[in-house]
């Protein structure tokens, strides 16, 4: 009698697969692409200012730009963050160190003294800033 003894090669090995396996990278995509879609509205509330009211056509673009808001006490914010006139100049100098043709708007409550908006204005030409829009509601009629 005789046996067939399968012959085991030492030598053999399995082929590595080398596919890549996406589901998990489309599964962290969608929870980011959530996230962001649930917080972006909150991003655009920023400080709440009583605009003056003109007959204006809203301002149009595609890059996002830099809100500067002078509040009814004369605060001033750069986007949410309360900065003084002498760190605003800084901060600005530091965010627009590489592109000074960067849109910025210039919000401020109708009841802040002229003079403090003019400060502020200045301060923004002082850092080479000259894209800046006043910022205004449209006239209720």
């Amino acid at each position: 009698m005789h046996f067939a003894v399968p012959s085991f090669n030492k030598y053999k090995r399995r082929s590595l697969n080398s596919e890549i396996n996406v589901t998990p990278f489309v599964d962290v995509v969608l929870v980011l692409l959530v996230i962001f879609m649930v917080t972006s509205p909150m991003l655009l509330s920023g400080v709440e200012v009583d605009l003056p009211q003109t007959k204006t056509i809203p301002i149009t673009g595609q890059d996002e730009p830099v809100s500067i808001t002078v509040d009814k006490h004369g605060n001033i914010y750069l986007q949410e963050i309360k900065v003084s006139l002498a760190e605003l100049e800084k901060k600005l100098n530091a965010l627009f160190a590489a592109k000074k043709d960067n849109r910025v708007f210039l919000r401020g409550d109708k009841l802040v003294d002229y003079g403090k908006i003019m400060e502020v204005f200045t301060t923004l030409k002082a850092s080479g800033l000259y894209n800046v829009a006043l910022v205004t509601e449209v006239l209720q009629k």
